[in-house]
């Protein structure tokens, strides 16, 4: 019988799953440590007594903040089994203010409830002041503090009951956590094995995704438990210093499913020398993943011609679109087709929300990737913004989805919903029933494949003296070439601003997100647009920025009213008609 909740997963790969199987994890130093899925669940359970050592309950819920990919799994699993609500959060990324790092933090753990934050040996004196700044927290603990806990007493988990709590990103005053459920957990990693992957069982996954956003933990650690697929898993950090290294782990270890952003692939393929080819196999690797950021062809066809020395397949290209709300996963292309795009008219996409096909010749052709169909037992339609009819086929709308991995809502209320669907602000369209994605309507920014908040980039850059309170606006734009979104952050400066605001700017948005601001824009007094009523217009400023007109801009006298769709899709598709239409090359 399939489980029905992830600790009943846990037990049953114990007890069924071929032992020689499990997960692996690699350290820095090319040494490993294997956990059978028999060990796995001895470890877990006893890190889940630790935790009902400290007084936890269940229900109760524990931060965790783990860079190491064992340390995480165990303190996870281990969390699950005793029934607690486990809250993964990122771990400090950057050198610098820790101070900055961690007003982020207590405000993300004061929103969950948490009630112990669990880290690293290494990290624990650093995050002492969590405990100061959340009072419901209780202590910030080593997990060299549970790891060797006494036997676990059995908890009865239902498939309704809380999972985790999976924050969207890296908040800082605006923490935004997602409630899963056991339930949404299994209808996911069901949908993901059989329909999205088609796992057997000679499959090996491989991956360096951090297990504390949702496309490494469900993914690479909740789907492999269901499935009794092997993993092994390596450090985001290796991978940063040294790509070709999780190529090596795929080849070694014969993985045959790897999931990564489009900007991994980029990176692969910039930081790629001669001699890395030497001795690479990856003809085993049959699912090449894209996901978590938008896709784009063109660095992924470079990423295939210059590993097919190597037996790379360009065919094992898997677009595929979800979102933490509905778990993780909603759309899979068919397994084995590689990337099939659609083209069409970039300024019938902008002007009139329409998806007109085009010949590629065609000067303002722009082309978008198919993310294949809805799972089993879920949906997805495309709406007009206030509409309650999913719209024809070409047609761009919002995206909506429905079905078994949609999440209840968020840690301080429900998720948008619209007669039983729930609203990703995405927009897209469909063709032959496949879903096309060709913007947001949201105005997150998608960094190395993780969601940020404009909010929290402004509110990061306005700590800095000299920076306008309420005059600063973050976005993403495509830099030449396209290869990744780049940060911009543009504010007005007070009369009197040090010469070095726009550095100091750079300084605080690394130290308190993690992230590396491209470009720090110090504008006069009423140079950021805005509306009528005075609200910053970001989309307005990001064309601005894109056309090199941001610092001549004085305040813009639109009427403050301006078509949603319109005004969106020019946002994300301007630039590409401009560019990619004439270069022919580069792709959404």
């Amino acid at each position: 019988m399939t489980p029905r909740t992830l600790v009943a997963a846990v037990e049953h790969a114990a007890a069924h799953a071929d032992q020689k199987k499990g997960f692996r994890v690699l350290g820095d130093d090319a040494e490993s440590a294997f956990f059978s899925f028999a060990a796995l669940e001895r470890a877990s359970a006893r890190h889940g007594g630790g935790l009902q050592a400290l007084g936890l309950r269940p229900g109760d819920r524990v931060a965790l903040v783990l860079p190491d990919p064992a340390e995480f799994l165990l303190a996870f699993l281990g969390a699950q089994r005793a029934g607690l609500v486990p809250v993964p959060l990122y771990p400090p990324l950057v050198t610098g203010s820790l101070a900055a790092y961690t007003d982020g933090l207590i405000a993300t753990v004061r929103q969950s409830g948490a009630r112990f934050v669990i880290t690293s040996r290494i990290l624990r004196p650093m995050l002492g002041a969590v405990a100061l700044g959340a009072p419901a927290v209780r202590g910030v603990l080593s997990i060299d503090a549970i790891a060797d806990g006494p036997e676990l007493r059995p908890v009865l988990v239902e498939p309704e009951d809380v999972a985790l709590l999976q924050y969207t990103s890296g908040s800082v005053g605006n923490p935004k956590g997602v409630i899963v459920t056991h339930e949404n957990l299994a209808a996911n990693a069901k949908a993901i094995a059989e329909r999205g992957l088609g796992l057997g069982a000679d499959d090996v996954g491989v991956s360096w995704l951090p297990l504390y956003h949702d496309m490494g933990l469900v993914g690479f650690a909740v789907t492999p438990i269901f499935a009794h697929v092997p993993v092994v898993l390596m450090s985001p950090m290796s991978f940063l210093k040294r790509p070709i290294a999780w190529l090596r782990a795929i080849s070694r270890y014969r993985g045959t499913v790897s999931y990564a952003p489009t900007f991994a692939y980029a990176l692969a393929h910039k930081r790629l020398r001669p001699a890395d080819l030497d001795g690479l196999e990856l003809s085993c690797w049959r699912i090449a993943g894209c996901g978590a950021e938008p896709i784009r062809k063109a660095p992924l066809m470079e990423f295939a011609a210059a590993f097919a020395p190597a037996g790379f397949d360009r065919r094992a290209f898997v677009p595929s679109y979800g979102l933490a709300e509905a778990t993780l996963a909603v759309t899979f292309a068919p397994l084995g087709r590689g990337l099939v795009t659609d083209v069409v008219s970039g300024k019938a996409l902008a002007d009139e929300g329409v998806a007109l096909p085009v010949d590629p010749a065609h000067p303002d052709a722009v082309e978008l990737v198919r993310c294949g169909h809805a799972f089993p037992e879920h949906e997805v339609g495309v709406f007009a913004q206030r509409g309650e009819t999913p719209l024809d086929e070409r047609i761009v709308g919002e995206i909506r989805v429905r079905g078994p991995s949609v999440t209840r809502g968020y840690v301080d209320g429900p998720n948008a919903h619209e007669g039983g669907w729930l609203r990703t602000g995405d927009l897209g369209y469909h063709v032959d029933g496949e879903l096309v994605i060709c913007g947001r309507s949201k105005e997150v920014i998608i960094i190395n494949g993780r969601n940020v908040f404009p909010q929290d980039v402004e509110a990061a850059a306005e700590r800095v003296a000299g920076v306008r309170r309420g005059n600063t606006v973050a976005f993403g734009t495509r830099g030449p070439g396209g290869d990744r979104e780049r940060l911009v952050v543009a504010f007005e400066q007070e009369p009197g601003a040090p010469r070095d605001v726009g550095a100091r700017v750079r300084e605080s948005v690394a130290s308190l997100l993690g992230l590396a601001v491209d470009h720090a824009v110090p504008l006069p007094t009423g140079a950021l647009p805005k509306t009528s009523s005075g609200k910053l217009k970001r989309l307005a400023a990001k064309r601005l920025f894109e056309r090199d007109e941001l610092e001549a801009h004085r305040r813009s006298k639109e009427p403050a009213l301006v078509d949603w769709g319109k005004e969106l899709l020019r946002s994300q598709v301007g630039y590409l008609v401009s560019r990619v239409g004439r270069a022919g090359g580069e792709h959404a």
